[in-house]
């Protein structure tokens, strides 16, 4: 492996700030308080309830309150005030800063600011953001680049979400919902692909985002580069009209970044990159699933962009072994494997179970999946089904309930979920409260089988009750006959 330079260190430019984050336990939230206290920054916050990321704050010397957003929560002398998008515009923390007079940025707004400071690298997309974004910043980590990122999931091979490194790099991941991804200005980006989703936001379909991502990769500074994977078409269609240069990235076919001679093992793939017309690298990936070839490949054009040595990259990502939430094996107890993911997006379920069963080659796939939001449970519902299909045995809770209207809660339910696995046939089972499907699912589990929890919400929660039930669980006490338990409850 090729010496690196070591980087130096960017001016600490927060030093001596005060800054306090409304909602500071959210996960992006939390790595930008992170960021700022790593810069000098004093630091305090609030949050409705306390967890991992807030104690990893306190732990750094930041003041966190927890409970009831008020007035009281913020101290005197703070002179920048940053809210979670989830934050809205009658939180009393927010008054009271507007009263004082001190300035307010939203999430995204903060981050544009921060991605000024250093060499931008964005990483869009409907699916894959998070994954990519840690392989970035884990490659430019390996190959001594320092870099510094900001997350929307934690990565343990990283020691978190989020660090402010000695280089001169800053890799973001660029979400698309309330066109937050618009406070960016990148020197560097990618678009992985672009699908419909946060059609609560987005009334205009797919258009309407695609548009969306057109702008976000016109922000992209001039002389920078667009990574872009052009086997999605409105991918492609921005791809054409940039304004800088793109290299295309893909799987076979007439792409700047291409992955040739793919051989899977326990779902994991290995593969030769060619760039342009020439062999680059050969890359054994040690995390399951077609898609993340396309994660890697586009990890390799923005890597080399940055300056990293080839070597290091390709042995970063057969090292790198992803990110939390990100098909994560929470353990194995009474030869069951208990795994857990954010997916919640039909696409991002299909093509995680189907990764599922390639690694694990399961005896049942298990999956309780819950739907997150009732708006996006009505908008795909049809699609949610055919995408837990490729499961064994579906149990569903009841939605987690974000940012709907109450006219939303009640245009759809789980059980409308239910009936549409059921009407393909799919054995699925409507169970509301977690405890009851914590009861269920160690009755009804079996050596050889996989449970997978999955969604956006707070149903990883299971995945560990679960975990810890089986561990004591006698092998007599399962219940040979699952199906006549939890149908009423």
């Amino acid at each position: 492996m090729t010496p690196q330079p070591t980087p130096v260190a960017p001016p600490r430019s927060f030093a001596g700030r005060k800054i306090h984050f409304i909602g500071a336990g959210g996960c992006g939230m939390s790595g930008l308080a992170e960021f700022v206290l790593q810069e000098g920054a004093d630091v305090s916050g609030s949050d409705q309830k306390a967890g991992d990321a807030v104690s990893r704050l306190e732990a750094h010397d930041a003041k966190i309150c927890i409970g009831q957003h008020q007035a009281e929560n913020m101290p005197l002398g703070v002179d920048l005030v940053v809210a979670s998008a989830a934050i809205k515009p009658d939180n009393p923390e927010l008054i009271e800063a507007r009263r004082r007079g001190v300035s307010v940025q939203k999430y995204a707004q903060f981050l544009g600011t921060l991605m000024k400071m250093r060499k931008g690298i964005a990483i869009a997309g409907t699916h894959g953001k998070s994954t990519t974004t840690a392989m970035v910043s884990y490659a430019l980590h390996c190959a001594g680049k320092d870099p510094s990122f900001v997350i929307g999931a934690e990565v343990g091979q990283l020691g978190g979400g989020s660090h402010a490194g000695r280089g001169e790099h800053l890799v973001v991941e660029a979400c698309e919902f309330d066109r937050s991804f618009h406070n960016y200005e990148p020197h560097a980006a990618a678009i992985l692909n672009i699908e419909e989703d946060h059609l609560d936001y987005y009334h205009g379909g797919l258009p309407e985002i695609r548009q969306a991502f057109a702008e976000f990769a016109a922000k992209i500074v001039p002389g920078g580069l667009l990574v872009a994977g052009t086997a999605d078409i409105g991918v492609r269609e921005i791809a054409e009209k940039c304004h800088v240069p793109v290299e295309t990235f893909g799987i076979g076919g007439r792409f700047d970044w291409r992955a040739e001679n793919l051989e899977a093992n326990q779902g994991c793939f290995t593969f030769d990159v060619y760039e342009k017309e020439g062999l680059f690298v050969s890359v054994r990936l040690a995390i399951p699933g077609r898609h993340n070839v396309l994660n890697a490949l586009s990890t390799m054009a923005l890597c080399h962009w940055a300056g990293a040595a080839p070597d290091a990259v390709t042995g970063a990502l057969g090292g790198f072994t992803g990110a939390a939430r990100r098909m994560e094996v929470i353990g194995e107890a009474a030869g069951v494997t208990v795994v857990d993911d954010y997916a919640h997006h039909p696409t991002e379920i299909c093509a995680t179970l189907k990764a599922a069963r390639a690694r694990f080659n399961p005896k049942r796939l298990w999956v309780v999946f819950q739907p997150h939001q009732h708006s996006r449970t009505r908008f795909f519902l049809k699609e949610f089904g055919l995408a837990l299909a490729v499961a064994d045995k579906v149990v569903v809770p009841d939605i987690y309930f974000v940012r709907d209207s109450e006219a939303e809660r009640q245009a759809v339910s789980a059980e409308n979920l239910v009936g549409e696995l059921q009407r393909l046939g799919v054995d699925g089972l409507y169970i509301k409260e977690f405890e009851s499907i914590r009861r269920y699912l160690v009755e009804s589990l079996a050596p050889g089988d996989v449970l997978m929890t999955m969604g956006a919400g707070d149903v990883w929660r299971l995945a560990g009750w679960v975990l810890s039930d089986l561990g004591r669980r006698k092998p007599e006490t399962r219940n040979p006959n699952p199906e006549s338990n939890g149908k009423s409850q």
